[in-house]
Parts: C-alpha cells; sequence; structure tokens
C-alpha cells in the first residue's frame, strides 16, 4: 500500500468511465457489449433534457455566504463564481462547444469491461508516430484541441512533415465519455494497462505517450510494462520520491531546488485539501459534486486558479467558455464521483504511484507555474531522462495556457526516437 506521505508525492488527478445513454449517440452506446472489440465512431450528443436540467439548477442556486475581503484565501470567490455562472446560464452555448469537440474523430471500445472513449487524430503523413496523451484530474480530452492540429497535420501549422503524429486521447475511464468503472481496483497501473491495449487494438505496435497530472503517472507504469512498443515518454509534471538509500536526499539539492522544494510544501500544506479528501472519502464529496453544477465549477475552477501561470488573474489564463466546457463535460456526464475515485484507488495500491525504474526515454518540460515537481536529481533516479527543459511560461495546464511551447517540446523529444 502507498504510504501517506508516498501518496502526497503524487498528488494529481482521477479517473474511471461513463455509462448513461443521455449524452451519447445512440449507435455507439448500443453496439457496446462486454467482450466486443469493435471500435465504434462516437458522437457527442447531449440531450436537451440534461441541459434543461442543467439550466433549472443554475438558476435555483443558493450561494454561501463570504467573509469581506476573502478574495480566493478561503477558496473560490463569491464574485467570481456568481459571475461565472450568470454567464453558464445566460451566454455558454454548449451546443457550440460540442461541435467543437465533434470536429475531432471519435471513437469507444470495450476494454477490460469497460466502454472506452478516445479521440483518434490520424496524420495525413506517411510515417507519422502515434502519441498517446493523457489527461488528468480536473481535466478532460478538451484540454488537448489547440495541440491535435498542429502536431497531426504540422505543415498546415508551420511545422515540418517530420514533427507529424497520430494523435489518441483517450477520456481515463470514469472520466468524461467513458464509461464508469463498477468495481475497486482501477489504479494507475490498471488505467496503463487499458491504453497499451487501446493502443494495440489501434494497429500501433510503436509510440509514444504524453501527459501531465495523473497523465504523467499512468504513463510511468505504461513505460514500464509495455516497454516492448513504448518509444518514449514526454511529461510536464514530473514526480519523483527521494533515491531509496539517499540519507539525506536534500543535502545534494541546489539552492534552487530547495527554495522550490520550500515552496511545496507550503503548497501541500496549503493547497491539497481536495486530494485528501478525494483520496480517503470521495463518495461523500462526489455526492454533493453530482447534485450541484456550482458546487462542482466551484471545486474545479480553483484548481485551475490555483495551478495556471496566471498570477491570480483566472480568465488571463482561461477564457470562460474553457472553463466551463471542462466543467459541463463531468457534469453531462456524471464523472464527478467516479473520477475522484482514482485518488483513493491509487494511494490504496499495493503499487506505488511513483514506484519503479522507467528506462524508456524520457522528457521533463518544467513549466514554472507547476506545483507538483520534484528536483531533477530525484526525477533522474527513477527516469531515463535524456531531455529537461525548463520553459519561460506556463502552468499545470500547458495544452491550454502554452501550447505553442508544448507542442515545440514534444516535436523536438520525438524527433529523435522516430
Amino acid at each position: 500500500m502507498v504510504t501517506r506521505r508516498g501518496y502526497r508525492w503524487a498528488i494529481a488527478v482521477m479517473v474511471v468511465v461513463v455509462a448513461a445513454v443521455p449524452f451519447t449517440t445512440g449507435s455507439s452506446v448500443a453496439m457496446q457489449q462486454e467482450g466486443d472489440t469493435a471500435i465504434v465512431p462516437f458522437t457527442i450528443d447531449v440531450s436537451d433534457a440534461v441541459l434543461t436540467d442543467l439550466k433549472m439548477r443554475l438558476e435555483m442556486t443558493r450561494f454561501p455566504d463570504e467573509i469581506e475581503g476573502a478574495d480566493w484565501r478561503y477558496g473560490t470567490n463569491l464574485a467570481y463564481l456568481q459571475e461565472l455562472v450568470t454567464y453558464w446560464k445566460d451566454e455558454f452555448d454548449w451546443r457550440e462547444q460540442e461541435r467543437r469537440l465533434n470536429q475531432f474523430d471519435q471513437f469507444t471500445t470495450n476494454i477490460d469491461g469497460l466502454r472506452v472513449h478516445f479521440i483518434h487524430e490520424r496524420s495525413p503523413v506517411t510515417g507519422a508516430l502515434p502519441l498517446l496523451i493523457t489527461h488528468g484530474w480536473p481535466g478532460s480530452v478538451m484540454e488537448f484541441t489547440k495541440i491535435i492540429g498542429p502536431l497531426t497535420d504540422p505543415l498546415s501549422y508551420g511545422g515540418e512533415a517530420t514533427d507529424a503524429f497520430h494523435v489518441v486521447v483517450p477520456s481515463i475511464p470514469g472520466f468524461g465519455f467513458s464509461e464508469r468503472p463498477p468495481e475497486s481496483g482501477y489504479n494507475a497501473a490498471r488505467m496503463a494497462e487499458i491504453f497499451a491495449t487501446l493502443m494495440a487494438r489501434l494497429g500501433y505496435t510503436r509510440y509514444g505517450a504524453q501527459g501531465g497530472d495523473w497523465g504523467a503517472l499512468i504513463a510511468a507504469p505504461l513505460a514500464i510494462d509495455d516497454a516492448a512498443h513504448v518509444a518514449g515518454i514526454h511529461l510536464n509534471m514530473c514526480l519523483a520520491g527521494p533515491p531509496a538509500g539517499d540519507t539525506e536526499p536534500l543535502a545534494a539539492l541546489t539552492p534552487a531546488d530547495r527554495e522550490r522544494m520550500a515552496a511545496r510544501e507550503v503548497f501541500q500544506a496549503e493547497e491539497t485539501g481536495y486530494s485528501a479528501m478525494q483520496g480517503t472519502k470521495p463518495q461523500t464529496i462526489g455526492t454533493s459534486l453530482n447534485d450541484s453544477p456550482v458546487g462542482l465549477a466551484a471545486w474545479i475552477v480553483e484548481k485551475f486558479r490555483a495551478w495556471c501561470d496566471c498570477d491570480g488573474d483566472l480568465e488571463a489564463g482561461f477564457t470562460k467558455d474553457e472553463l466551463l466546457t471542462n466543467v459541463t463535460i463531468y457534469w453531462v456526464t456524471e464523472t464527478a464521483t467516479s473520477s475522484a475515485r482514482l485518488y483513493y484507488e491509487s494511494a490504496h495500491s499495493d503499487r506505488s504511484v511513483l514506484g519503479g525504474r522507467v528506462e524508456a526515454p524520457t522528457a521533463c518540460a518544467v513549466f514554472p507555474a507547476e506545483p507538483f515537481t520534484s528536483p531533477r536529481p530525484w526525477v533522474e533516479a527513477r527516469y531515463n531522462v535524456t531531455r529537461w527543459t525548463e520553459l519561460p511560461r506556463g502552468g499545470h495546464f500547458p495544452a491550454l495556457e502554452q501550447p505553442d511551447l508544448l507542442i515545440n517540446d514534444i516535436r523536438t523529444f520525438f524527433s529523435g526516437l522516430r
């Protein structure tokens, strides 16, 4: 079992899958049965009834009080939340966001008894490298809408044909449009097994993996367990515990690393209550999040602000449409609870999310506002780090915040692994 301290090193995401019919096209659900390995086209199509219910709940919101001058110190700022909810209720156009998401080729397939949803955009370039990109919590596949085009069709975005990827972006089981696991045991390592099966089913015998948050914590066991097929992994959240046997792990760190570690300790003391809750009692908090869209928005949006490189100005990092598209995905799929369970399952697994040596070539893209970091010597003790890049801007959600920086670092890393 992962120790509580070991779990704290890993902080970051959720998983599971979604089964309800309202947000799917009928054929993509009806054709999927356990044991059926067919790859079925999928279109996001949330029912009018679900959207009507959402608007009614937003109109009936009972907001809490707030201490004068609280700002964001006690959690989500009341004035901003009210502004966001008004926009969600009166101006946000889910159908437009649905259309944008449906521009990408999407599918479902049954793996491990679960219907797994994924975007699969093939490059027009012959010989493109398959690339699995995995989101985390509180994110979703919508995080990557700015980078899929440049990665799959680089010639149309100022790149070279040799930069091309076939991109696969799954919804982690229990998140978004994937099915919710009905039993315990779906931890990060088991998610990695599911994604290895997915890549094999798509016919990819050699591929790269990319991720931050839970995406990074899934990429590690994927690279270990499917080493014969993983060409390399690119991470924008590089976590590792102190090297085994090192009795004074802080002694060899640079002053800059020690300063980062001190900042991280403060962050973990003040900003990780969500992880403790989801890692111990996900069903309790999940009940509230599943019943109140405003509560769900407050729970998620506060993390986007705390983890972005936006100096406290949330909308300097994300638009309201981006924030609400992500929150609405959690709402219409009813995956707030199931995604939270990934924390519990991984914390109570006999396989640590930070354990095992990764021999696959590994790139660490270090964005300055990323709150979950480890010193480079610790990371190098666990991963075969062949590229370490300190980026000038960006935080925990670089595909949304700084897509160009992330794209360029992914291209550069995998250029030597094709």
